[in-house]
């Protein structure tokens, strides 16, 4: 697992993929100067003087190029790209055939507003993600702009549809940064710190995470459920819209749930006439291995929602569902000036090409998980500081606690993830605790440059322990 600092040349059982050969950098890290280098210093101040603090910075780095694998610098760094602007760039940051798709619609028009006057774009999304989403009844699909506006566009469609008001959410959930989807996400710091009073009408239930279950991982999927239901009946069952999780939670850790507990949670939204959302604002669109996924699961939830790697980059995302659900809003009661913007519904109709072509891109998604494995799950036995390795195809995560216990390690995380940074490896941290370091690479990554990565992280876990 030893590894010098400069970049590496061994790939064992290497596979590139098909989509490599359409890269234009070369891909390989490359690091020519301390990270950030004096050029993204110098653009940093800048920005301090004219953005306000409140937008976080994982890595402050300027990049000038972007493609496949690899993030080049203003400094002329090629940095390996685990990000994938969190979880956006599947296909890759400069996709020829998204590329284009842009280009051609930018040449014909940018914006009508879809409520003033359509075009064809529009509904052809919606139809590609309507025969997408799990389950053979009638579907429509409602385009917006961002991920939040999806969530809180499908609890207002939940309500409309149920005449309740109440939602249900989960421990270490993340729904957005809007007013009402902060108030269902869990994480206080950052997200929702000096922004309260959060809408009311939010009760949370107990997620099923099996790592930090208190009577062992074999119970968390039947207890989790227990207290769902307890919960249901204490709001009271008529009064209760929706119940909105993740298939797979994204800040909140990449907790996979125990096996039963998304399968129990859709039988008991049925028995209540509680519509059940899948958030697969981050998990879906081919990150695990499958579109979207739900599918892990075997379960067919009312209202999916969809958006990061949906259009490649452009800003857009969806509500999928039941056409009998999606159907009770009247008029005017969904849109968005922006909604399905038309720039953004053909950078997604080239995204979806490229992923349903031959389920190539599926494929890779599932080979990135094997070759994390591979690198990474030695580390759980020879190093205390990982207590996990989970999660599914390129939606990897490993969790970091104290040697010999499930404590959270938020401060050896942060130290394992400055040492990739310095060593031009992007990786970005998450959890509840702030303890898990998580991994998003494109699906377009070559398994050369994939490794090499995986063994600076590997590296940097070592120097810490």
């Amino acid at each position: 697992m030893k590894q010098q600092p400069g970049p590496t040349t061994e790939a064992p059982e290497a596979q590139a993929p098909a989509e490599a050969s359409s890269t234009t950098l070369e891909q390989k890290r490359v690091v020519n100067t301390e990270i950030p280098g004096p050029r993204s210093r110098e653009l940093h101040e800048h920005r301090k003087a004219n953005v306000p603090n409140g937008f976080g910075i994982t890595l402050p780095v300027f990049m000038e190029a972007a493609d496949g694998g690899i993030l080049r610098d203003v400094d002329g760094n090629q940095l390996i790209d685990m990000a994938s602007g969190i979880a956006v760039t599947s296909v890759g940051a400069n996709h020829p055939a998204v590329v284009a798709a842009i280009k051609a619609q930018a040449d014909k028009f940018t914006h009508t507003c879809f409520m003033v006057t359509e075009y064809e774009l529009f509904p052809k999304v919606c139809e590609r993600l309507n025969a997408i989403a799990p389950g053979e009844h009638e579907k429509r699909t409602a385009l917006f702009t961002t991920g939040a506006e999806a969530i809180e566009n499908a609890v207002k469609i939940a309500r409309s549809f149920t005449g309740r008001s109440e939602v249900i959410v989960f421990d270490h959930a993340y729904h957005g940064r809007t007013l009402f989807t902060l108030g269902m996400t869990a994480k206080e710091a950052p997200y929702k710190t000096g922004f309260a009073p959060f809408p009311e009408h939010i009760h949370r239930a107990p997620y099923a995470y099996p790592l930090h279950w208190r009577t062992g991982a074999e119970n968390a999927a039947s207890e989790a459920l227990a207290a769902f239901e307890a919960l249901i009946q204490r709001i009271g069952p008529d009064k209760v819209a929706a119940a909105v999780l993740e298939p797979i939670q994204g800040e909140g850790g990449f907790i996979v749930p125990a096996d039963g507990f998304m399968a129990g949670v859709r039988e008991i939204t049925k028995k209540y006439g509680i519509v059940m959302v899948a958030d697969e604002v981050q998990a879906g669109m081919g990150r695990t291995g499958k579109m979207l996924a739900i599918e892990h699961e075997g379960v067919i939830p009312d209202l999916v929602c969809t958006a990061k790697a949906l259009a490649g980059g452009m800003p857009l995302s969806a509500v999928t569902g039941r056409a009998d659900i999606m159907e009770v809003v009247g008029a005017g009661g969904l849109g968005g000036t922006y909604a399905g913007n038309p720039l953004a519904c053909a950078a997604a109709l080239a995204v979806l090409d490229e992923l349903e072509k031959d389920d190539t891109l599926l494929a890779r998604a599932r080979r990135i998980e094997e070759i994390i494995r591979q690198e990474l799950q030695p580390l759980v036995s020879q190093q205390g500081v990982v207590a996990e390795v989970r999660g599914r195809g390129a939606m990897m995560a490993l969790e970091i606690c104290h040697p010999g216990t499930n404590e959270p390690d938020a401060p050896t995380t942060k130290e394992i993830a400055s040492a990739c940074h310095a060593q031009g490896v992007v990786v970005l941290t998450c959890g509840t605790h702030s303890n898990v370091l998580r991994l998003l690479p494109p699906l377009v990554i070559e398994d050369e440059l994939l490794i090499d990565g995986l063994r600076v992280i590997a590296e940097a876990i070592q120097g810490v322990s």
